[in-house]
This record gives structure tokens, sequence and C-alpha cells, in this order.
């Protein structure tokens, strides 16, 4: 490890330069990001980090964190404690040279939510332009935070304060500050950790559970822009870790890496990001569960957190462990959850589970499960010759006691549509099981062409 640490020496001067040296003048302003023009990149020969600082005294204007704010025999107020634990933002790839617009809004969450000391890393400078050069630059700015991180420890705060959050790219520049520290910072959560250029990377190249005492996931778009495999101890794929609910699809998203497009196609990527900052403001719990694989959590064979977890979920948000009691931690477990379409993106997870009479030829049904002031949940199904018991998992806006009916029609093809459809039960529950709310089942249905079927539910709260 030694040879790490040369190179880490080897940069103190220049991390001291751009962390350091704060003019007496700049304590009368709000720090900001760099705001570097294009031209400005291409003549650029070094990487420029800065580091803001927000505090519950300072929330709604960043300090420029310098040496300078460490020394209290400074006549301006030295923000930073080191009794507190630390928050360190980290973005990602920034295509066009610009400032991350959501910075504020996890720092002012993160504030509400603990009294920490949140430091925003600004590597704007080094993030921008071409990709491929930007993957090259994210080794040597964990070095120069590393160096900031090393100073403040001589100042009081511990390895085990440190909780550092990436977004996309940010996510691979935590983990390797965790590397250089040999996995002793206390928590990482990578937020869509980046995928090009890091899916086949070596663990020691990318985010990765030995990177931090604890180091979690999440991810929603890992088909494109996010990584597909587990990289901490617990990873949670939303929606399976892609196609978020609410974000337009776009076949040529895959070309875009070098040229990216914000708005709809970078939507999934970012929706890691949104859910995280709702969970911090305590909307509602986004919890995940234990599965080998989506489709199985969808065929309704996860519906509990035994296993692993010995019963408790793991829960998005600043829990310890994400709430996960169990040692020693389980290792890149996958868990999955579905969200909803827009903030606060908490979804209830609701099991169907129904059992229909021998069908003469497979037929498709969709079933509506309707609570007012909500869209309806809609979930179709296909139904098999040689099968009579079906389990699915879907996602409702409201919890059980709230859905006030369900829906069914044979949805077939009009000139192969089955002609009646007998089911013996369909049964809904919500999961993790509430012991106040029993199923909500009927009994003895029968749906022909052409004609839906409906049920009212009395509601119970």
């Amino acid at each position: 490890m030694a040879w790490k640490w040369i190179k880490v020496f080897a940069y103190f001067s220049m991390a001291v330069t751009s962390a350091v040296g704060g003019e007496e003048s700049s304590q009368f302003k709000c720090a900001d990001f760099n705001n570097n023009t294009w031209l400005e990149y291409r003549q650029g020969t070094k990487l420029q980090v800065q580091y803001l600082l927000l505090t519950r005294k300072n929330a709604d204007c960043a300090s420029l964190f310098t040496q300078d704010c460490l020394n209290h025999t400074q006549k301006h107020t030295a923000y930073f404690n080191p009794s507190l634990p630390t928050k360190v933002i980290i973005h990602g790839y920034r295509a066009l040279g610009s400032k991350p617009s959501w910075v504020s809004g996890l720092a002012q969450a993160l504030l509400r939510e603990e009294d920490v000391n949140v430091l925003v890393v600004d590597w704007v400078y080094g993030a921008s332009f071409a990709y491929n050069l930007v993957v090259e630059n994210y080794k040597e700015v964990a070095v120069q935070i590393s160096v900031l991180i090393h100073q403040l420890t001589k100042y009081g705060s511990t390895l085990e304060s440190f909780h550092f959050i990436g977004v996309s790219l940010g996510a691979h520049v935590s983990g390797f500050v965790g590397t250089l520290f040999e996995g002793k910072i206390g928590r990482i959560t990578g937020l869509d950790p980046a995928g090009p250029m890091f899916k086949r990377a070596d663990p020691f190249d990318r985010l990765d559970s030995s990177d931090a005492l604890f180091v979690e996931a999440i991810h929603t778009d890992s088909d494109y822009f996010g990584i597909s495999i587990p990289v901490g101890h617990v990873d949670f794929f939303l929606n399976g870790g892609m196609d978020q609910a609410g974000c337009a699809r776009s076949r040529f998203a895959s070309i875009l890496i070098y040229f990216p497009v914000y708005g709809y196609v970078i939507c999934d990527h970012m929706r890691a990001l949104h859910v995280y900052m709702s969970a911090l403001n305590n909307s509602c719990p986004l919890i995940g569960f234990p599965c080998s694989n989506y489709e199985e959590f969808l065929a309704g064979k996860c519906i509990n957190c035994e296993g692993p977890f010995n019963g408790t979920c793991p829960q998005i948000g600043l829990l310890k462990n994400s709430g996960i009691k169990v040692s020693p931690l389980p290792n890149q477990e996958r868990v999955y959850l579905l969200t909803t379409a827009a903030a606060p993106y908490c979804a209830h997870h609701i099991l169907v589970e129904l059992k229909v009479s021998p069908l003469d030829k497979t037929a498709e049904v969709q079933l509506s499960l309707i609570s007012a002031g909500h869209p309806e949940t809609e979930l179709k199904l296909k139904l098999f010759t040689d099968e009579i018991g079906y389990k699915k998992v879907t996602a409702h806006p409201e919890g059980l006691c709230k859905i006030e009916s369900m829906q069914l029609k044979n949805s077939g093809a009009r000139f192969y549509r089955q002609g009646d459809i007998h089911f013996e039960y369909i049964c809904i529950s919500e999961f993790p099981q509430n012991r106040v709310m029993d199923p909500l089942c009927v009994e003895n249905i029968h749906i022909g062409r052409g004609v839906p079927w409906s049920h009212d539910f009395v509601q119970a709260c």
C-alpha cells in the first residue's frame, strides 16, 4: 500500500493549492462551483478541485473550504466541526462543464435529517468534455480528496465518520478514495454508479464492497449509463434496475454516452439520486427485498427478508447499514423494489394470487386496482392451459386498505380470445405483511368476452 501514499503526498501541494488559499474577501460571498467555458477546459493543463462546505450554520450560503477554515485563530467562523459526521458529495460526468443543479437539494436534505458537515467536491473542470478522458482523471481526483481527508483526521475527524455519496462516475471516485484508506471510510453510497468503461473493470478500479465499512448502491439505469453488477454490501435495483416509471424510452440512448442529451435520455440514470433525496425527506419507507433476479421478484417468490437479512429489510436512506442488523454484513446482495413515476416515488407492493379453472386455450386478462385520486394500477396476466395457479407482484400508490375496487377484463386478441374464464379465487395482499390487514379475496368469478367484471371493497382505513 506504500505506493499509494507516495502518490498521495506527491499531490499534497497541489491539493492544498486547490483546497486552500481563501482570500479574506471570499468570506463575504457565497461560494459556488467553477464555471469554465469549453475553451478554458481545452486550455487547462491540470485538474481543478475545490470544496464547498455547508453546515446548519451556513446552510444557505456555502463557504469555500480551505485550510484556514480549520484554523480557529482566523477572524471568520470555522464552520467545520470535526466532532460531527461529514457527508462528502461527489458529482459525476458533466458533459459541457455545467454545474450540477441537484447539489443544493441533496445537501439541504442531508442537513435537515442530521447535524453534519456537508463537503461538496467540485471537480467540474476535470469532469467535462470527453467521457473517456474524464475516466482517466477520476483516480487523480480521488487522490486529491484523500489528502484533504487525511488532513481532517489530524483535526479530530475519524475515518469512520465520513460518508461519501457519489453520483454516477462520482461513485467510483468515492470508491477509490476508500481504496486509498484501505476500506476504513465509514460509508459509501453509490447513486447509479457509472457503467461505461467500468462494467468489466477490476474491483480495484471501480466501486466495490471492500472500499468502506459499508457500501450501498442504488441502480436505476443498468442497461445504459449505470453499472449492471452489484458493487456493494447491498445493491438496490429499482424496478429491476432499468426503465424507470415516468421515463421515456429511447433506442438512441446507447450511442449518446459521449454526447449526452440531458432530460429524458438521462431520466433513468438520475432517478437514483431523486429517489435517494426523497428517502431523506422521510416521505415513506423505501425498502428492498432480496431475490436472485427481478423475474422471480415479480413472480412473488421473494416477499420477505428472511435469509441474508434475518427478517429485517434493508431501507434506502440514512439508517445505519441501511437498517441491516446481521453480522457479518452480506456481500453483493441484490434487493428489489418497485417505485412510482413521480416524487416521492413510494409504492406499496401488492401481491396478486389467483387460481383459474382449466382453460381450452391461452388467455390474457387485465386486472386493475383502483384507489380514489390515483391512476389505476393495471396488471396484464397471461394464462396458460397447463397452469391454474399464478402469483404476480405489482406497485400501487396506496396501501391495501385504501384500494376501493378491483376490475377484470378479457384482453386477449379479438379472434383468439378465450370465451369464458372462471377464477376460483383472486386474492390481493400487501407485503411486507401488514398484520392488521388480511388479504382481500373474491371467489367464484366468471368473465366472458367483452364483459368486464368489477368488485368494490369496503375500505378498512
